[in-house]
């Protein structure tokens, strides 16, 4: 996943009406630099009405069931997933996914959509695996608290908005053994079998002209695995992800939205960290982050 769902943040109103008039998205995800990766995803939405009050707070109330179907240029993958709404301001979310990739191999550079990440005789990566050699999965739960000062205020220019979004993951690779890393969608190959955690805030201002909302948000990732001596090389540590976001609605079924993104990247004491084994390097203690730029990305919205 390129981004988490707290980059689609709506006020409740708008999302009220985009489900009843479309039930599909089209979604491209593009991190435009300095590495170019892409995605392309298709949902189908289904929404019932389910212990709905009477009060504003819980009128709406619905449980949406999600099918999606996802490929990138080294793997692909469906997921489903359903999102409970008690209350206007809570939601509880759980789904899973599974996929399978494959290698692919341009000029003298690979592409990883899937392999065992190991350690050469040299100490540098090497990754084990062929293509579709076995499948990788997920299943997830969490909560969403949100907020939409409009709700109170109503007017189409009050719409601040905060949601924090809170998940728990397991992930699985069917040929990994539980303490071996491995690739999937050609990221860094440091996921392990086993749980973690995703959470983010945005706050944000929607606003009812062509950039339809300016927003910041930070997300935090953190492997909650066993690894034996994973404060080594800094897997006990969050990643953080602080994000600057603007959305431009073209039109009432198609948006665009820009990211630019910053985050905290591990500082090793070794100097050549970049060429060895993940496992191999050692985090420096005392200055554990450097705060980098990490990309410009885009995604493109298409409801119907």
């Amino acid at each position: 996943m390129l981004f988490t769902q707290a980059l689609f943040a709506q006020d409740a109103e708008e999302k009220k009406e985009k489900q009843e008039e479309f039930s599909r998205e089209l979604i491209m995800q593009v991190s435009i630099f300095p590495d170019t990766k892409a995605k392309l995803s298709f949902t189908k939405y289904f929404t019932f009405m389910f212990l709905q009050g009477e009060s504003p707070l819980t009128e709406d109330n619905n449980i949406k069931l999600s099918l999606t179907a996802e490929v990138t240029p080294v793997s692909f993958g469906g997921l489903v997933g359903a999102i409970w709404t008690p209350i206007a301001f809570f939601q509880l979310n759980a789904g899973g996914g599974i996929g399978s990739g494959w290698i692919l191999r341009i000029s003298e550079d690979e592409y990883y959509g899937i392999g065992i990440n190991q350690a050469d005789e040299d100490g540098h990566s090497k990754n084990n695996g062929r293509s579709f050699d076995a499948i990788h999965w997920n299943i997830y739960a969490g909560g969403v608290l949100q907020f939409d000062l409009a709700a109170l205020f109503p007017g189409e220019w009050n719409h601040i908005i905060g949601k924090t979004t809170h998940s728990f993951f397991y992930r699985g690779y069917a040929r990994a053994k539980s303490d071996e890393a491995w690739y999937v969608e050609n990221d860094e190959g440091e996921n392990t079998n086993g749980l973690s955690y995703i959470g983010d805030f945005l706050l944000g201002y929607r606003m009812p002209i062509f950039l339809s909302m300016a927003a910041l948000m930070v997300e935090a990732n953190l492997y909650l695995d066993d690894i034996p001596n994973h404060g080594k090389w800094g897997g006990d540590k969050p990643q953080w992800i602080f994000s600057g976001i603007l959305n431009f609605t073209i039109h009432k079924q198609f948006e665009i939205l820009l990211a630019v993104q910053f985050q905290t990247a591990r500082n090793y004491l070794e100097h050549d960290w970049s060429e060895l084994y993940y496992r191999n390097r050692t985090i420096n203690n005392s200055r554990p982050y450097n705060f980098e730029f990490y990309r410009l990305a885009t995604i493109l919205t298409y409801r119907f």
